[in-house]
C-alpha cells in the first residue's frame, strides 16, 4: 500500500496522472494507424511492380486528366476518368499488305508514288526493251551465223560504227534513267520538318517504339501468333500486340537503331527500308494521309526467330492520335500534366519593380510596380533605397 501511495505521489508530481495516461494511450492510437496505413496503400504498388517485373513486354497504360483535352482547357469530369483507347482500324485487303499482286504494293507517300512511278513507267520499259532487243539480237546472230547458213566465218574485227553505237547507247540510257534517280534520292535524303519523331529500336526478336515529342512513353510491338492474328481478323505473321500510331498527314521521322544485332525496319507501302544497327542512329521519314492499317517485316536476316517480328503502322485522324497518346500516359505538345493537389503554385514575376527616378527633391526613391498579386510579387515589389536605384542605374549606363 506504501508503495502504491509513493508512486501515485511521484506521477502526480510529474504530471501523469491516470486521466493523462490514458489520453497518452488514446493518442498513441491513431498514430500506429497513420503509419501502418501507408504501409497497406503501399502493396498494391509493390504488386504492380512485381507484375511489371513479371511481364517487361507489356506496356502499362496511365491515366493523366489533362490528356484528353489537347486544346489547353480546363479538364471537364469526364475528361478526369481514365483515358481509353479503342482501335476501329481494321486491315483492308490490297492496302499495306502483300496480296499475291506481281507489282509494287500500293504507295500511300510522296516517296513511293514517285519511286512507284519511276519503276512502273521508266525502269519496266527501259528493261523491257533492252530484253527485247537483245533477245532479237541472238536469235538473228543464231540463226543467220549457224554453221550450215554460213560455212565461211567473217575475219572481220573492227567495225567503228558498231563500237561507237554500243558505247553511246548505254550511256544515253544510264543519263536517262538518272535524272529522275538523283532526284528520288535527293527528295529522300532530304525530308521536310518533321511533326512528329519516333525512334525505333529492333531487339531479338521485337520492335519497341519511343515517342519523344509526346512524354517520351515507349510502347513494345511483339508479334501475334498465327491463332491471336485470326481472333483480330489480321494477316497472319504480320499482326502485332502494339502498332505503331501516328497521326494522318503528318511528317514522321524515324531514327532507327538496334540493342543487338543488326535489324532493318522496312514497310513497302511507305517505300520506307532503314538498316537498325547497334551504336547507330539512321534517319528516314514518311508521311501518310490516308488512315489505315500497313505493314511490314525485319528485312535484316538478325537470328532463329527474324520471321517472327513484323510491323504495323496504324494511320489514324489527328484526335484518335491525341486519344491514343493519353491512353499510354503521354503529353501531346503544348499540354501539360497536372499538378498535385498539394503542390504550391507559384507564379513567375511577370512585372519587375521599375526605379522611380524622377524624384529629385532628396527624397528616397521607391520602385514601383502593379498590385501584387501573391506573395512572391509582394516580396518582389520591396521599396529600394535612393542608393540602389542611383547604383543600378548607373551599372546600366556602364
Amino acid at each position: 500500500m506504501k508503495t502504491l501511495l509513493k508512486f501515485l505521489a511521484v506521477a502526480t508530481a510529474f504530471g501523469l496522472t491516470p486521466a493523462a495516461i490514458a489520453q497518452d494511450a488514446n493518442l498513441a492510437q491513431p498514430k500506429q494507424a497513420e503509419v501502418a496505413q501507408p504501409k497497406a496503400a503501399a502493396a498494391p504498388t509493390d504488386a504492380i511492380s512485381a507484375q511489371s517485373q513479371a511481364s517487361p513486354a507489356q506496356p502499362q497504360e496511365t491515366s493523366d486528366p489533362a490528356l484528353a483535352n489537347i486544346s489547353g482547357e480546363e479538364p471537364s469530369n469526364a475528361q478526369v476518368a481514365k483515358s481509353t483507347y479503342a482501335s476501329k482500324v481494321t486491315p483492308q485487303p490490297g492496302i499495306g499488305q502483300p496480296d499475291g499482286r506481281m507489282n509494287l504494293q500500293d504507295q500511300f507517300t510522296p516517296i513511293g508514288e514517285e519511286a512507284a512511278w519511276f519503276h512502273n513507267w521508266l525502269l519496266l520499259p527501259v528493261i523491257t526493251a533492252i530484253s527485247i532487243f537483245v533477245l532479237v539480237l541472238m536469235l538473228y546472230v543464231i540463226i543467220r551465223y549457224r554453221r550450215k547458213a554460213h560455212p565461211i566465218p567473217s575475219r572481220t574485227t573492227h567495225n567503228t560504227v558498231l563500237e561507237v553505237v554500243w558505247t553511246l547507247v548505254p550511256v544515253l540510257i544510264l543519263v536517262v534513267i538518272a535524272v529522275p534517280s538523283i532526284k528520288l534520292l535527293a527528295n529522300q535524303y532530304s525530308p521536310p520538318k518533321a511533326d512528329l519523331t519516333v525512334k525505333v529500336i529492333g531487339n531479338q526478336w521485337y520492335w519497341t517504339y519511343q515517342y519523344p515529342d509526346n512524354g517520351d512513353f515507349e510502347i513494345v510491338s511483339n508479334g501475334l501468333s498465327e491463332a491471336d492474328a485470326k481472333k483480330r481478323g489480321e494477316p497472319r505473321m504480320l499482326a502485332v500486340d502494339e502498332r505503331m500510331v501516328v497521326p494522318a498527314g503528318a511528317t514522321v521521322k524515324l531514327i532507327v537503331t538496334s540493342n543487338d544485332v543488326i535489324h532493318a525496319f522496312g514497310v513497302p507501302a511507305f517505300w520506307v527500308k532503314m538498316d537498325a544497327v547497334p551504336g547507330r542512329l539512321n534517319e528516314t521519314w514518311f508521311k501518310v494521309d490516308k488512315p489505315g492499317l500497313y505493314y511490314g517485316q525485319c528485312y535484316e536476316l538478325c537470328g532463329a526467330r527474324h520471321a517472327y517480328m513484323p510491323i504495323a503502322v496504324e494511320v489514324v485522324p489527328p484526335a484518335q492520335y491525341a486519344a491514343w497518346v493519353a491512353s499510354k500516359g503521354g503529353t501531346m505538345p503544348g499540354a501539360a500534366k497536372p499538378t498535385s493537389s498539394d503542390a504550391t503554385q507559384v507564379s513567375p514575376i511577370t512585372n519587375p519593380p521599375v526605379p522611380d527616378l524622377t524624384n529629385t527633391s532628396g527624397g528616397s526613391a521607391t520602385a514601383t510596380s502593379p498590385e501584387p498579386s501573391n506573395v512572391v510579387d509582394a516580396v518582389a515589389t520591396a521599396p529600394t533605397s535612393s542608393q540602389g536605384a542611383t547604383n543600378s542605374r548607373r551599372g546600366d549606363d556602364q
